[in-house]
């Protein structure tokens, strides 16, 4: 099976697992992933320091091997997300070509680590499924070891690496997702030195554009948030007789205190009905969701309820009569568990008595 053919089975494979829930990271994640990895043929050069053979060139061409990468990264709200990856890829010989030459059986192995920093965009979808494209810069360790090639060799070296990924990714839970990821590594040179030698002889090779496919598939660990726009505000109850208390709500963004446009139209219809019906308290509570600590969310429904006074203060509202006060995620508009982002606690409510 060739990678392209294993990267359409694997996208079939994760359109078959999306569920009806559609979301993106927001938070800190981890990921692992395993599969297959692909090395196009590349020339390389040895020779002897500081007295030796002329150097000679050859055509080396690889068996399909295997790659193990793991990452640690942080997903932003506006659908990038930035990590530092590790990986191994290990490719087996099989054939060595000499300049000019027949192609011959090679043994030995091409083993390499990478230490890469990424930058990736998420297209998500309605359905579940989220798309993603980046690309890394950083470095990579390459360890040779043959004893097809005259003499025989063992030796490594570090160089600059890149690369570009493209992936498919949909969500199993609220914290797992299962991952299919495409890598294009590209390094530009490597010069390997033999460091098994004990003599004052140096054996040396040199390869240019190193170029590798790797297909894997994993899973990712991290927090979610909705991709749907936060809710519009609720619109005010129809007038009620002036002996019965009216009541407004006016919703926030996420970790936000500040007062919307639609926000301040509602308060402003609050300020209007407590004129109208001569009200001499207003009680103002101020909520958040589950997500943080106890002592941030309290934090943070003071601050809205404090955000809802000083707005009605602005119109006309006399301080000494209104009361604001913070409940934190103790009053749940709609019942969660901890951890959970829901837009319709993230509010505070305006009482006129």
């Amino acid at each position: 099976m060739t990678y392209r053919a294993a990267l359409v089975s694997a996208a079939a494979v994760l359109a078959l697992a999306v569920p009806a829930n559609a979301s993106r990271l927001t938070s800190w994640y981890g990921a692992v992933e395993g599969g297959a990895n692909w090395v196009e043929d590349f020339e390389l050069e040895q020779y002897v320091t500081p007295l030796g053979p002329p150097a000679t060139s050859s055509t080396l061409h690889e068996d399909m091997g295997w790659a193990a990468l793991g990452a640690i990264g942080y997903g932003f709200d506006n659908n990038w997300r930035m990590e530092i990856e590790g990986g191994y890829r290990q490719n087996g010989f099989d054939s060595l070509t000499p300049a000019a030459g027949v192609a011959a059986p090679a043994t030995g192995d091409l083993a390499e680590y990478t230490m890469m920093a990424n930058a990736l965009y998420d297209f998500t979808s309605p359905g579940g499924v989220t798309l993603s494209i980046g690309g890394g810069v950083g470095a990579e360790y390459a360890r040779l070891t043959s004893t097809s090639l005259a003499p025989a060799f063992r030796g490594g070296d570090t160089s600059l690496a890149f690369q570009a990924i493209a992936g498919l990714s949909v969500p199993v839970s609220s914290w797992l997702d299962l991952t299919m990821n495409y890598r294009f590594l590209y390094v530009p040179s490597l010069n390997l030195e033999d460091d098994s030698t004990v003599t004052p002889s140096v054996a040396h090779v040199d390869i240019k554009d190193v170029k590798k496919h790797t297909v894997s598939v994993g899973f990712r660990f991290g927090g979610r948030g909705e991709t749907a726009p936060e809710p519009q505000v609720m619109a005010p109850p129809p007038p009620l007789p002036p002996q019965v208390a009216r009541q407004y709500i006016v919703f926030f963004g996420y970790k936000k205190c500040n007062i919307t446009a639609n926000a301040d139209e509602v308060l402003s219809e609050a300020a209007n009905a407590a004129r109208r019906l001569g009200t001499v308290s207003v009680l103002i509570s101020g909520h958040t969701d589950s997500v943080g600590s106890a002592s941030y969310n309290q934090g943070l429904s003071q601050c809205r309820a404090n955000a809802a006074k000083t707005n009605l203060v602005s119109k006309g509202i006399s301080a000494n009569a209104i009361t604001a006060n913070g409940h934190g995620e103790n009053q749940l508009l709609v019942q969660t568990g901890d951890g959970m982002k829901e837009p319709q606690n993230r509010r505070a409510t305006v009482d006129l008595n």
